[in-house]
């Protein structure tokens, strides 16, 4: 699917607050309400849209402390890192999930209360997962940018 200059702004749009109503996006799109929900049914059935979510303040449910784990298997056989896939996805602490090139095989973005729930997690979770050689941690000192917009 090719999208236009609409597409493009009404993606903006809904990345930016998708509880607009299709009124309030027709108003900003200078086209019609049913132009609008044709639009957005289009790239929704396209896979260009994949989900609606809500975005939670982490500082405020007491998840606030990020790491970034660095994680290199002993091998890189199909298999190793197979399985190793498979595991990872299954850590609910685990939100983002990286295969890499250069040094580490793999960077993973951790979300905890705090280290000592992090330390927890990384003996009794993360190195107990199947071909792990070494991980190296870094944690977050601020965030200085988070987006979930997409520019186009």
């Amino acid at each position: 699917m090719t999208l236009d200059a609409t597409d493009k702004k009404l993606l903006v749009l809904l990345q930016t607050d998708s509880k607009k109503t299709t009124k309030e996006l027709s108003l900003k799109l200078d086209l019609s309400v049913t132009a609008v929900y044709e639009r957005i049914k289009k790239l929704e059935r396209e896979g260009i849209i994949k989900n609606y979510v809500a975005l939670v303040d982490k500082s405020k449910i007491e998840k606030g402390f990020v790491v970034f784990c660095h994680l290199k298997l002993i091998q890189h056989t199909k298999e190793f890192l197979t399985k190793f896939e498979s595991e990872v996805v299954k850590l609910n602490e685990v939100l983002e999930c990286h295969h890499v090139s250069g040094d580490y095989d793999y960077i993973l973005k951790v979300l905890v209360k705090d280290m000592e729930a992090y330390r927890e997690f990384l003996v009794t979770k993360l190195t107990s997962l199947q071909h792990i050689g070494s991980t190296q941690s870094m944690f977050m000192i601020s965030e200085v940018k988070n987006s979930t917009v997409i520019s186009f």
